[in-house]
């Protein structure tokens, strides 16, 4: 990033904060406190090991220093501000997710929109938050849209907050479905005095691999018999043979596949079941950043802060405005809005912004300061003289 560049960016997010009214995390004054300056060249320098004492005023210290990124630490200390993490004292740690649309599986970070990928991501969080409300049944949680590609979910339930790295792992791990085994959500009850396999359907990944049962029952109740037979090979390890028997056994017992039987149909149906668990895994796993979630000395953006890498505002959500939440608008800064500023871009662009699709030549362009603050954080264009 050129000098002039840096300066004007560094200026517009000094008068950002002078007006921006930024909350304290809860306890604020045992975490620790962190930031990345505008420094000259292509490196970052990340200056923490702070506390809110050696901060000050939290609007203060962000209206002097202006910083690119700004972060807390997801961790309570009894010296946040000691200069080792030995030092600190740990006391316990919020539990943090983080989504990041560069690291979605099925999602090309060359090929994806911005739009694309965010929405993307979006997606997987209505996934993860459907383990931690639904699986885990936490309410005290912020999720947070990271100002960059994605989102965070921040977990203050006391419960979690002594949990260790492989505590926090074994979390992840569930929410990721690794190791899942089939074996551990079958159970046995005794049933007219016969011992009975049943999928444990009552929540968790039991409950969406039955839904997920369920709903391939209905499809093949629905189909002609050609297709749901064709329908049914298309699992590995299911033949002709076997897809007869699975056919004619979850379409005459729909009531028993209710309930949860797996010995409807004999050995195929636990196969069948086997195999549809691995695409539930795939298609309804939440994947999230473990290392962020098993570190429990992290450091996170700070809500209402600007994003240095897009000029966005790391934007608190409230659960039941999420459906309505578009990152792309709602997180522009209002000081942005309602002047237009000259940049220079090397090569054209088109930005989805605001709710406009822009397109920019290459060369020299007057855009709305939003999307030039957008392109220059990002590296795609730089600050260019204001016409005389």
């Amino acid at each position: 990033m050129d000098d002039r560049t840096r300066r004007y960016l560094r200026g517009r997010f000094g008068d950002y904060y002078r007006r921006a009214d930024i909350p304290l995390p809860p306890a604020a004054n045992v975490r620790e406190w962190g930031h990345i300056p505008w420094t000259a060249g292509s490196g970052t320098t990340m200056v923490r090991h702070q506390s809110q004492m050696d901060l000050g005023s939290l609007d203060d210290f962000l209206e002097r220093t202006a910083p690119r990124h700004a972060y807390f630490s997801a961790a309570r200390y009894r010296d946040p501000g000691a200069s080792t993490m030995g030092a600190k004292g740990w006391t316990g740690a919020d539990l943090v997710f983080d989504l990041d649309a560069d690291h979605l599986p099925g999602v090309d970070p060359d090929a994806a929109t911005h739009a694309e990928m965010l929405a993307a991501c979006k997606d997987a969080l209505y996934r993860l938050l459907s383990f931690l409300e639904t699986d885990f049944g936490f309410t005290d949680m912020k999720i947070v849209f990271s100002g960059g590609r994605g989102y965070h979910v921040h977990v203050r339930d006391s419960s979690v907050r002594s949990l260790d790295s492989a505590a926090r792992g074994e979390i992840v791990d569930y929410i990721r479905g690794h190791g899942l085994e089939v074996d551990d959500i079958i159970t046995t009850v005794s049933q007219a005095g016969t011992n009975q396999r049943v999928l444990k359907n009552d929540g968790g990944w039991g409950r969406r691999i039955h839904e997920a049962l369920l709903e391939l029952t209905s499809e093949l109740e629905a189909a002609e018999k050609s297709a749901a037979i064709d329908r049914l090979q298309s699992f590995d390890g299911i033949g002709a043979g076997r897809a007869e028997t699975i056919y004619g056994a979850v379409t005459r017992n729909r009531e028993a596949i209710e309930a949860g039987n797996m010995e409807v149909g004999g050995p195929g149906i636990r196969l069948l079941v086997r195999t549809l668990a691995e695409s539930v895994v795939d298609e309804q796993n939440a994947p999230i950043d473990e290392p962020v979630t098993t570190d429990v000395r992290r450091l996170i953006r700070l809500p209402g802060t600007l994003h240095g890498g897009s000029g966005l505002v790391v934007t608190p959500i409230e659960r039941d405005d999420l459906d309505a939440f578009d990152p792309l608008s709602d997180a522009i800064p209002e000081r942005f809005v309602g002047q237009e500023i000259t940049i220079e871009t090397p090569e054209p662009r088109t930005v989805d912004l605001n709710g406009d699709r822009t397109k920019i030549p290459q060369g020299v362009s007057i855009v709305p300061e939003y999307l030039g603050v957008f392109l220059m954080t990002r590296g795609e264009a730089k600050k260019a003289p204001e016409p005389a």
